[in-house]
């Protein structure tokens, strides 16, 4: 997926004028935010089931050579061909090569972010291997001119099911329906013959487990399995963190993922692969491989954002984002939206590519408390913030205005007088907007989108100073009117 975040700010406003999808986005709240509410009651250990993640996945990135290895060792006895690739290149130029290997003429694909990340479907593609993607709401973005996702876990949510019915009268040239079954049955209907005749199956993989070469899946679809067992060919494509120690770990790590994702307290298909299929088995691939991706991601390790790493995709950041519950995921414009993709996007491509993500938070903290493995995204966006400070790559204004406040927060006296300056100047500007400040000079980028009520004229210090001295008249006046 090409990455196009420098449009940031230009797809914020259509986002935001757009009313279908503000409706769409308001589901959020009530479907994945107010259900992890509820279902992270049901573990009396909460809390320390997180801090046990995160020790899990801090221990994997500390010693990551050592679990890869592992795993690959693992992989490799039960028949697993394990492949690492540097980039996106890469990883495509192996699945290419497995494909041909194979005479792949047709692929199924469950949902993969990585895949997305790397730009498969385009590369299978230009080698004339037909990609048919089968998780419900990829397929619906499949179908609608190949859009974007506009979210990691529900794809597409940003569309309601009238839009859906509209796209799939016209794809599929059948009479439109607004009943979800319906739709949902119309597109069983059309994929159920694509898992029967595809040559090789593509999944992602949610964890990959080092001491027994298996890779993990939590979905909430049927298709992983008939895109994982059907076909005789199975490539599991994820990133080299993904990796855990033991199958306890992952016990662990599950406890946290359906809950912090949907609101669910168990996805409705776990799956563990463990090699193709052998003898006297009913059912698997003939021929199973892994493709573990890096494309930036050792770029991480020993770095400030080394933290991403611990990151197990399930969208809890952006769920709860009031920035992301505003605009949706395509604004962000690559994969990875919300808080998680505001660091992931400038830490892979650079800052240079996504200059605006840095600053698409309030920083108002809900993305660190409700992250499962406890990332400090705040933190991580200002350190970002930081360093295009340091680079330059801030705006000019911005960057005088920033010096000049410095200037003045070093001289308390100073400081003290410009404020007292400066809201006079707003107290009046107030008085003559009726009110309210509609427009700001210096700072149109905050009043363009909302006014501010007017300042009384007083400074918070001056404000504070009256009311210590209120409090302490009143002290005293309570102990001079005691008994004597």
């Amino acid at each position: 997926m090409q990455i196009q975040s420098i449009h940031f700010h230009a797809r914020t406003k259509d986002k935001l004028a757009d009313a279908n999808l503000q409706r769409s986005l308001s589901r959020l709240s009530d479907k994945f935010v107010g259900a992890r509410a509820k279902v992270i009651r049901e573990l009396d250990d909460f809390e320390a089931t997180r801090s046990a993640a995160v020790d899990i996945r801090r221990q994997v990135i500390e010693h990551l050579d050592v679990w890869l290895e592992m795993f690959e060792e693992k992989a490799a006895a039960v028949g697993t061909t394990v492949l690492y690739a540097r980039d996106a290149q890469e990883a495509n130029d192996w699945v290419v090569r497995i494909a041909k290997r194979h005479s792949v003429n047709t692929v199924v694909k469950s949902k993969s972010m990585v895949t997305e990340e790397i730009g498969l479907n385009r590369a299978l593609e230009k080698q004339g291997i037909r990609v048919r993607e089968t998780d419900l709401g990829e397929y619906i973005l499949q179908i609608n001119d190949n859009e974007p996702p506009s979210h990691i876990i529900a794809p597409v949510v940003h569309k309601n099911k009238e839009e859906i019915s509209d796209l799939f009268a016209r794809v599929h040239g059948t009479e439109p329906k607004t009943d979800i079954q319906e739709l949902t049955h119309e597109a069983r209907e059309r994929l159920r013959p694509e898992f029967l005749q595809a040559d090789m199956g593509v999944s992602g993989g949610n964890f990959i487990i080092a001491d027994t070469g298996s890779v993990a899946l939590v979905t909430n679809e049927g298709n992983e399995g008939m895109c994982t067992v059907n076909p005789r060919v199975h490539v599991a494509i994820t990133g080299i963190e993904k990796v855990v120690p033991t199958l306890d770990d992952f016990a662990t790590l599950l406890r946290l993922l359906p809950r912090s994702a949907t609101g669910q307290s168990i996805s409705n298909y776990v799956s563990l692969l463990t090699g193709p299929k052998r003898e006297g088995d009913l059912d698997g691939p003939e021929h199973m491989y892994i493709v573990l991706v890096d494309a930036g991601r050792t770029g991480l390790m020993g770095g400030d954002f080394e933290e991403m790493l611990r990151c197990i995709r399930c969208g809890a950041c952006m769920n709860h984002c009031p920035v992301y519950q505003k605009i949706g995921g395509q604004a962000y414009g690559w994969v990875y939206p919300g808080p998680m993709g505001s660091v992931l996007t400038p830490s892979y491509a650079g800052l240079e590519q996504a200059p605006d993500l840095p600053h698409a938070a309030t920083l108002c903290g809900q993305c660190q408390v409700v992250c499962p493995v406890k990332i400090p995204l705040p933190d991580l966006l200002r350190k970002l913030r930081e360093q295009q400070v340091d680079r330059g790559m801030r705006p000019f204004k911005e960057r005088a205005g920033l010096w000049m406040w410095g200037q003045l927060a070093r001289r308390p006296w100073l400081y003290r007088s410009a404020v007292r300056v400066g809201v006079r100047l707003m107290a009046w500007l107030g008085r003559r907007q009726g009110g309210r400040i509609s427009q700001l000079p210096l700072a149109s980028g905050w009043t363009e989108g909302r006014d501010f009520p007017a300042p009384t004229g007083e400074s918070f210090q001056a404000i504070y100073r009256a009311r210590q001295l209120k409090a302490t008249v009143a002290a005293h006046s309570d102990t001079n009117s005691g008994p004597r």
